[in-house]
């Protein structure tokens, strides 16, 4: 794979929008590395104020010509006990993972005026997801199979797209709504995984230990921002979530969930509490 080519000197928000724009993955996983290398360093400045505009002619967010993206339901689904079935459950997870790079990046350029920290956990947490799409690829690259050889689909770049311009929607919809899914969803597929027992499974399991580890963080940033802009704007979070959930057409909430992660993530017992309840 030939390196990308290195990111212009501008600033901090211009770089993450020119990683997000990139469309081979590898590339977007060594740009996201580099530019929070970059910024950890002091090697880029933050422009917060400054308005960009993605150029007309790309599309975003950078996407390879695969995985085919097709609605939810029509995504296939197979069993993990068998050699395809686990390799098609790794890819939908590493799709995830590819995605939520692009969310991450996308919090970083497409909102100015936030306060520096809001760009830092951001880029972290781009940095993270770099990390787990880059676990999970290898774990299937050793299984005979790459990212883009199933099919998958888009909803979490959709809410993106819906959130685009709100960014209380987006902190409470995005990372405290879909992303939080996952901290409910792994332990499940962990105990299904270990039932498969080959090796394979068992290290998609321990890839999976690090991913909810870090995902319980991504959730608290998402978890802290929200509460950040409620305070700012003198909104009562609770009813103001349930009325973007239904002004953006979020997907209901179900149980089981994981109330020790979600909790950990910053989630207050009223939230738990109103989430059982639905």
């Amino acid at each position: 794979m030939q390196a990308p080519a290195p990111l212009s000197p501008v600033s901090l928000r211009a770089q993450a929008l020119q990683a997000l724009c990139l469309t081979d993955p590898g590339h977007k996983v060594a740009a996201t590395h580099a530019l929070f290398e970059a910024w950890q360093a002091g090697h880029t400045r933050l422009e917060a104020a400054e308005n960009l505009l993605p150029d007309a002619a790309t599309a975003l967010p950078g996407r390879p010509g695969r995985p085919v993206l097709l609605a939810p339901v029509a995504v296939p689904q197979r069993s993990p006990f068998t050699p395809e079935g686990l390799a098609m459950l790794l890819h939908a997870v590493t799709h995830i993972e590819f995605n939520a790079i692009n969310l991450a990046l996308d919090a970083v350029w497409r909102f100015p005026g936030m306060p520096e920290q809001f760009y830092t956990d951001w880029l972290r947490v781009a940095h993270e997801e770099a990390i787990h799409f880059g676990l999970l690829r290898a774990h299937l690259n050793s299984l005979g199979h790459d990212y883009g050889d199933f099919a998958a689909h888009n909803s979490l770049w959709e809410m993106c797209v819906r959130t685009q311009d709100d960014i209380t929607a987006r902190m409470a919809l995005v990372p405290r709504t879909l992303e939080a899914r996952g901290l409910d969803a792994t332990p499940p597929m962990q105990a299904r995984l270990r039932k498969v027992g080959t090796p394979a499974a068992l290290r998609a399991v321990e890839i999976l230990d690090v991913i909810l580890r870090d995902e319980i963080g991504h959730v608290a940033v998402g978890n802290r921002w929200y509460g950040w802009l409620c305070a700012q704007q003198g909104i009562e979070p609770l009813s103001h979530y349930r009325q973007l959930a239904r002004a953006h057409s979020a997907p209901r909430l179900k149980p089981p969930f994981n109330d020790a992660a979600r909790r950990a993530a910053g989630f207050s017992d009223a939230e738990l509490a109103a989430m059982h309840q639905t």
